[in-house]
């Protein structure tokens, strides 16, 4: 054990935060090992590391920060490369004037500021954070640097295997790739890779004027990752279209594809679309994972009442149940999951999707194609004849397409199906505007459920804390109803990549059509008083349905404002 060590045991022993028993009993645990007893009271929880941290910055008048909490530029990144961050374990915080401000974890380890401040050739002021936090400051603001190398050397073959389908000469040419190719080959094997680990639902590949930029939308939200050099671009736009079988050579219009891989024993869908813009083709693949058609109807986020509700809907025996909302709202998922809670033997039941996103055993899936005349209107005359029992239309589009659902939910069929509106009452008025007679709206829908996704707080990170009166803003009549009550935040750890959030369920808004509601269609009234005799009949709104899940602390207010709109 160094003198370090021994004057923070001692400092620690002053204070009370150790007794010298628990000192010497883990130091006779320690027999021939070089190990610090501070850092080994603080791994089995004897010692809590930010406490320590704090006593000691109060000892060296340093000051302990969180990370997670400050967004470092790359032009401050830039001052330290990766390997003197790795080096010293310190990572760059801002800078002010000729001063450079940096995390570490050790106050006693003077040398690692003298040394920066001779390489640097500017002062260098140290502050205090945790060792987890470092070690995730790291890995996000110096990916690029130590996965372009080190991790492409890492990536076996068979890792990540690609199955191209398509083209027999596109084949060919992606299986018989040369030695030179072999390093691109990885790189997009590894960007897909990363994308999988990271729970990444598309992968954004923008080529900008001096930067070819990757995000991954993790949970709903773009992050952007370290990307490849800009001169790579070429190749690995090019690598990406051969393995989605497409025309590598067409750069002028939109192309889709889609990839088959096996990520770890795990098989994926990549959809893949192109599309030209002023510096390149933007590329966006979206990850669909087979595994996920397992989710069950409690899995989306329902809480008992409305999955009561729910479950009765999707049970009847005809009629139209509409779910709305903004694109990347989960109304694909929540479909899927209907169609997994009413699959049995005796029923029957096509779907005509564009595109087909996954393959469900048990069930007629139909793709949609435009080019040679097999519109969802098409598709939708022909599987009746099929006798379905149950249909699930992708999305209504037209008036063909509203007005053969809807003389088919009249004929004895259970159609399922999504329209973009905001809220649920919308939908009527959006029926009505693309031509569908009231009577034939009125009589079909049974019900229209709105939803949106939030982000759930992070489990391994959950803690509660008292909320102030400003956090409460933009929730209007709403902040009464958390006046006074214990919320429930994120910290941020390595888990959810410092972002307090892991996942996401629904909010549901479920407007039910009942005798009343019928007769106002039939009136056309318009989608305020529709919405107005909805919680008039006990309709729960989005964004009171985001309240419930505040008080049970799924979400945050936060997450609520961002997704819903006020009811005042």
């Amino acid at each position: 054990m160094t003198s370090n060590d021994e004057y923070v045991l001692e400092i620690l022993l002053e204070h009370g935060m150790v007794t010298s028993e628990e000192v010497e009993a883990v130091r006779a645990s320690m027999v021939n090992t070089d190990e610090s007893v501070v850092d080994v009271m603080i791994a089995s929880g004897q010692l809590s590391e930010l406490e320590t941290l704090k006593l000691l910055g109060e000892q060296f008048a340093m000051e302990v920060i969180s990370l997670r909490e400050i967004d470092i530029s790359p032009k401050t990144r830039d001052m330290i490369t990766v390997e003197t961050a790795r080096r010293f374990n310190v990572v760059p915080i801002y800078k002010t004037d000729d001063t450079l401000t940096v995390a570490m974890t050790d106050p006693l380890d003077v040398e690692i500021l003298d040394s920066l401040r001779f390489s640097l050739k500017i002062n260098v002021e140290g502050v205090l954070a945790l060792r987890e936090e470092i070690d995730v400051a790291m890995d996000r603001y110096y990916a690029a640097e130590t996965t372009m190398e080190s991790m492409l050397n890492q990536l076996t073959d068979g890792t990540v295997d690609v199955a191209v389908t398509g083209r027999e000469d596109v084949i060919q040419d992606a299986e018989d790739g040369g030695d030179s190719d072999a390093p691109i080959i990885k790189l997009v094997s590894l960007i897909i890779l990363e994308a999988y680990r990271s729970r990444a639902s598309d992968i954004h590949i923008e080529p900008l004027e001096k930067k070819f930029r990757v995000r991954y939308r993790i949970d709903g939200v773009l992050h952007e990752v370290d990307s490849p050099p800009k001169r790579l671009q070429s190749a690995i736009i090019s690598r990406i279209k051969i393995m989605a079988a497409m025309k590598i050579s067409e750069k002028r219009v939109p192309q889709d594809g889609r990839i088959q891989v096996n990520i770890l024993g795990r098989e994926l869908d990549l959809r893949v679309s192109t599309v030209p813009a002023n510096h390149g083709e933007s590329i966006v693949m979206r990850i669909l994972d087979k595994q996920n058609l397992a989710l069950g109807l409690p899995n989306l986020g329902f809480f008992s009442d409305d999955q009561q509700t729910f479950e009765n809907l999707v049970k009847l025996p005809d009629g139209i149940i509409l779910v709305t909302g903004p694109t990347g709202s989960g109304k694909t998922t929540t479909l899927y999951a209907c169609l997994n809670h009413v699959n049995r033997p005796d029923r029957k039941i096509i779907t005509v999707e564009d595109p087909v996103e996954y393959q469900m055993s048990g069930i007629n899936q139909v793709q949609v194609r435009a080019d040679i005349g097999l519109t969802f209107s098409a598709a939708l005359r022909s599987i009746l004849r099929q006798a379905p029992n149950i249909v699930m239309i992708g999305e209504i589009r037209d008036a063909e397409t509203a007005n053969i659902a809807t003389e088919a939910a009249l004929t004895g069929h259970l159609v399922f199906s999504t329209l973009h509106t905001n809220d649920a009452p919308s939908a009527v008025t959006r029926l009505l505007d693309i031509g569908v007679k009231p009577f034939l709206v009125a009589s079909a829908i049974r019900a229209i459920m709105a939803q949106r996704l939030v982000r759930c707080i992070c489990d391994e990170c959950r803690e509660e804390y008292t909320p102030h009166s400003s956090d409460f803003i933009g929730l209007g009549g709403h902040a009464k109803e958390l006046e006074g009550r214990d919320l429930t935040r994120g910290r941020g750890c390595p888990k959810c990549q410092l972002t307090g959030y892991s996942g996401r369920k629904g909010l549901f808004e479920i407007f039910m059509i009942n005798d009343e509601i019928q007769k106002m269609i039939f009136s056309k009234a318009s989608s305020a008083d529709l919405r107005a005799k909805g919680r008039e009949n006990g309709m729960k709104t989005l964004r009171e349905d985001g309240m419930r899940k505040i008080l049970s602390g799924m979400t945050s207010v936060d997450e609520v404002l961002r997704v819903t709109m006020g009811d005042d």
